[in-house]
Formats: structure tokens, C-alpha cells, sequence
């Protein structure tokens, strides 16, 4: 038997962590990274398995050294904390296991230190490992011949978390994606067939996330709708789970823009309670998305860019969008032009990214090949892409830019009261037919978010520290309930777009504040947070029936490092 420490580092503040809203909330991280608990559950009964996220315990490297074997996993944003705890670990004579999604892309960049390396998934090598291991008998680097068929994959050991630190939980339906965008490793890692589990599979996974306290979960697919014939038959029985069982969860998820194209496949994912959608947008300048070969967003077949955002969001599922600037094709109004299309979009809460590109995909071989990449680890500029009709200067002061714009108050309230108020959005999942016949549980919902309300509103007022930000907080709140008090969800999560605000305001001074460390969301030192990771020890008292609508950039193991969605 081997004592295992699975390892999740400290991830830096980001669009996607909403770290500054975590007091507001009361919680430690917004989810858990989904290898976790898979890493867990795919792990022999024999061997004793202890899952350790940075994000919301301190790492303990004398507790660390007493385990047989500590895995490391992480993403690209990780790497320069993966690189601390590794070495620490290595000067403790610790055998060191690593895998995920950047040392998937660059193999080499720890330096040999580690005992044995994982490329690609690891549902069959990590089991292999273990049994080589036993006897001595272990390879240096592991990578399966094929892509798992997801439906031997057991259900992951969420009750080995610390459920209670995190806003919300995490699951996969399906690896893969069918588009080419260049930019993109996840078809690099995970390939362009999507691959789904089976229906009960995803049952028992929701059971589990269900016996463990949680009402909101994200579902990880970088592209949920990737086949849309088979994920059909998948949410029909997902769906009936929850008509079933009174709608116990709510999700989010990640989808493609040609969404808007399927009535039917909206309805399904209202039933399933998938209340918002983030969309890889990327950009509304057509000869860009062209460039980066992003053909499911300039087809005619459903609208125009704008037209599709608005099929979905007037349907009755929220749109959050990854923006990106930098295309060879961008210029320096490039910038201007995302910040109209974001007014014009109504879409509150956008990612906004520099172009980045991640070793294994076609943009980093194209871009390597013209000699435009940094290879400066720590890039100055935020990205290692040298653009093609502007300085880099420029780019960097236009993206700083353009995120002070989608945050600055007044601007990210009018679109969001463009949407609540003005546009009167209403979620489809609360208009489908089971609740229409289920009066009681109408009522039951009605009165979890009053009181829901009340709670986020009490929180809302006391963890926000800028006294302007609650002034404007208070007037924008009351200004929508006189128009949508008999609507409690769109009031309750109206408040969660506040707290998602103070993240993002925050976030964008800081970087606005201290340009010398002026860092983008792929390519950030993890130096500023860590000092005040963890002091937070006694947060404040959580609603754990709370839904707050953030997202997060979770993995699988070894989930690939994305910069957006598709």
C-alpha cells in the first residue's frame, strides 16, 4: 500500500478564480479542479489518497515528505507555483509524480526533477504507474496509446474535498471539441471527436455532488454541445433526474456559439437546470475569427454575431463570453470595437485575453515558425505573442484598456441592466413545463431566493470594502428590484453580478495601478497572491445553498491549459 498526496497549487487571481469576491461569499475558491477527485476515484482500493488544493488549505511540506508518492498537477497559470512546491518537495527526498495540462505541453519545463511525468489522460496510466511502482518496475514518462472512452470512467471521489471552502462543485460530461480553432490545445490534448459518457455515469456523479451539499455545480466540457446528436439522449435523462428529484442543482457550462441554431438542444439544458452559457466569442472582427479558423461564428446560418448572443440570451440562458485581442488581423482599433461590442452584446461578465500561444497548437507553430514568439518565461507584455499591426506596447496599454472600460461601474451596470431591466431576461429553466406544473416547488424556489436575497445583500454591504462601490452596489440593487421584484432569481443573481463585479473592478485596478506587473489571464507569476493566500481562515458564515454565478476554468486530468472556450 502507498500513502498518495494528490497536489492542486495556488492558482493566481484571474477572471475565472473571482478571488476578491471569496470573502463576500464566505468561501475559500470558487471550485474544485475535476482531476482531484478523478485522480481519486481511479486509484486502487489498496493505496491511501489525500487530496491537497492550495487554494483553500496552506501546503504543509513537512506533512507532504511523509507520503509515499505526491502528485502534482496544473495548469499553464500554475507553472511557477508547480515549480516551487516541486523543488521544495525534490530538496525532501519526496517522489514526485506530475501531470496536467502544461507539463502536457511542455514536457521539458520542469527540468527532470520530477520522479514520473504524465502526458495526455491518464485514466489508464496513472493505475499502470501504480502497479509498476510496487515493484520498482516504473517508467520515467507515461502516455496512453488512446484516448479514454469515457465511459469507463468511475465517479470521482468528491467527498475527499473540502466541500465546504468552495462556492460550487464540478463535473464532465464529455472531452473534446469538432472545431479548429488555432489558437486552441484543447484538440490538441483531447482531439475533435468528442467523446461522452454514458447517462448513468453522470447520475451517479450528481448523486454524489447532491449527498455532498452542493446546489450549484459548473460542468467543465470545453464544449458541451460538441455532438450535438449525442448529448441529446444525455441531457433528456439528466433532465428527468431533476424533474425527478425537485431540481436539488444548478449548472453552468461552456458551449459554442452555434447553440443559438437548436431550439430544441436550449430546451434540454433548460430542463437539465443550466441557468449560463460562456461562449468563446473572441472577437467581432470577422477577419480574425477567420484567421484563427473560428468558422462557427462568422457562418451566416443563424444571424449575425450579435443576433446569435441575443437568440440565447432572449431564450431565457445567461451568455458570459472570452474575448480575445491580438490577431494578426487586429489593429489598434481593435480595442474600441470589443468595448462596443460588449455595450451592444449585453453580455456583463466578459473574459477579456490577449492572444497566447500555448506550445502543441497550430498558433504556436505558425507563430514560432515566423519568428514571433517570446520565449521569456515571465513575458513583460503579458502574452508571448509578438503582434503583427501593432507595437506591443500598444497592446498591452489597448487591453488594459479595454478591461477598465467593461468594468468600470456605471459601463458594466448599464449592460447588465440593459439585459435585467430594460430587456426584462428571465431564466428559461424556471418557464419549462415542469415547473409550470409543480406550484409547490415554484413556491419553494420563490422563497429560497428571497432569502437568498436577503443573505447576499447582507453580505454584499458588509465585504465590500470601497464605501463608493456599496454606494453604487445599493442604488443599482433597488433600481432593479422596483422593476423585477416579482422575479426573486433574477433579484438574487442580479447581487451575484455584484460580487462578480468587485472581482473584476478590483482585478483590473490593480493591473491598471501596477503596469511593471502587468500580467494577462494565460501567462501570470503566481508571486503577488501567494504572500496572502490562506489568511483568510475565518471567512465569513456561508449560505451553502447559495447558486452564485461564476465560472472557472476547471480540469480533468490532464485537462488541457485553455485560454478560453469554444
Amino acid at each position: 500500500m502507498a500513502t498518495i498526496a494528490i497536489v492542486n497549487p495556488l492558482f493566481e487571481v484571474s477572471y475565472w478564480g473571482m478571488e476578491h469576491a471569496q470573502a463576500i461569499m464566505g468561501t475559500r475558491a470558487n471550485m474544485p479542479v475535476a482531476s482531484l477527485p478523478l485522480l481519486a476515484a481511479l486509484t486502487p482500493e489498496e493505496h491511501d489518497v489525500t487530496l491537497i488544493d492550495e487554494n483553500v488549505e496552506p501546503l504543509d511540506f513537512d506533512r507532504l515528505a511523509q507520503f509515499d508518492i505526491v502528485g502534482v498537477t496544473g495548469m499553464s497559470v500554475q507553472r511557477f507555483r508547480m515549480d516551487e512546491i516541486i523543488q521544495e518537495l525534490k530538496s525532501r527526498g519526496v517522489f514526485v509524480a506530475l501531470g496536467g495540462p502544461w507539463v502536457t505541453v511542455e514536457e521539458d519545463y520542469f527540468h527532470g526533477l520530477p520522479d514520473v511525468i504524465f502526458v495526455g489522460e491518464a485514466e489508464t496510466t496513472w493505475p499502470q504507474f501504480l502497479e509498476e511502482w510496487k515493484t520498482g518496475d516504473h517508467q520515467k514518462r507515461y502516455e496512453q496509446a488512446d484516448r479514454t472512452d469515457m465511459t469507463t470512467v468511475p465517479t470521482p471521489r468528491h467527498d475527499l474535498l473540502k466541500n465546504k471552502h468552495y462556492m460550487f462543485g464540478s463535473l464532465q460530461f464529455s472531452r473534446g471539441c469538432p472545431f479548429q480553432c488555432e489558437f486552441c490545445d484543447i484538440i490538441v490534448t483531447f482531439g475533435r471527436k468528442p467523446r461522452i459518457k454514458l447517462a448513468s455515469q453522470i447520475i451517479n456523479e450528481l448523486e454524489c455532488l447532491r449527498s455532498e451539499g452542493m446546489r450549484i455545480a459548473f460542468i467543465v466540457d470545453d464544449n458541451l454541445i460538441g455532438n450535438k446528436r449525442g448529448i441529446k439522449p444525455v441531457l433528456e435523462e439528466v433532465a428527468q433526474w431533476q424533474e425527478r428529484n425537485g431540481y436539488p442543482l444548478a449548472f453552468m457550462t461552456e458551449a459554442s456559439l452555434d447553440l443559438c441554431e437548436d431550439e430544441e438542444l436550449m430546451e434540454l439544458m433548460a430542463r437539465c437546470n443550466i441557468q449560463a452559457v460562456f461562449i468563446g466569442i473572441e472577437s467581432p472582427n470577422e477577419e480574425s475569427l477567420k484567421e484563427t479558423k473560428k468558422f462557427q461564428n462568422v457562418r451566416e446560418r443563424g444571424g449575425t454575431l450579435l443576433e446569435k448572443i441575443h437568440q440565447i440570451q432572449d431564450f431565457g440562458i445567461e451568455v458570459w463570453c472570452g474575448l480575445i485581442v491580438g490577431f494578426d488581423n487586429d489593429k489598434p482599433d481593435i480595442f474600441a470595437m470589443q468595448t462596443k461590442f460588449l455595450k451592444e452584446s449585453r453580455i456583463a461578465l466578459a473574459m477579456v485575453g490577449l492572444l497566447h500561444a500555448i506550445p502543441k497548437t497550430p498558433l504556436h507553430a505558425r507563430l514560432q515558425q515566423e519568428g514571433r514568439l517570446d520565449l521569456n518565461d515571465d513575458q513583460p507584455f503579458g502574452t508571448n505573442v509578438i503582434p503583427k499591426q501593432m507595437s506591443r506596447e500598444t497592446l498591452r496599454a489597448g487591453y488594459m484598456k479595454t478591461m477598465f472600460d467593461a468594468y468600470t461601474p456605471d459601463v458594466y451596470f448599464d449592460r447588465l441592466d440593459q439585459l435585467y431591466i430594460q430587456d426584462r431576461f428571465r431564466l428559461r429553466a424556471f418557464e419549462t413545463e415542469a415547473f409550470r406544473k409543480r406550484p409547490l416547488m415554484r413556491l419553494r424556489y420563490a422563497t429560497f431566493y428571497t432569502v437568498g436575497f436577503g443573505v447576499l445583500f447582507w453580505k454584499l454591504m458588509r465585504g465590500t470594502p470601497d464605501r463608493e462601490l456599496r454606494k453604487i452596489y445599493r442604488q443599482r440593487i433597488f433600481n432593479l428590484v422596483r422593476h423585477r421584484f416579482t422575479n426573486p432569481s433574477v433579484c438574487f443573481y442580479y447581487l451575484t453580478k455584484c460580487a462578480m463585479h468587485y472581482h473584476q473592478h478590483k482585478m483590473t485596478q490593480q493591473m491598471i495601478e501596477h503596469p511593471d506587473t502587468f500580467v494577462s489571464t494565460i501567462g501570470k507569476s503566481m508571486r503577488t497572491r501567494r504572500e496572502a493566500t490562506i489568511e483568510q481562515q475565518a471567512p465569513l458564515p456561508v449560505l451553502r445553498n447559495d447558486p452564485p454565478q461564476t465560472a472557472s476554468a476547471a480540469e480533468c486530468p490532464p485537462h488541457a491549459a485553455r485560454s478560453h472556450s469554444r
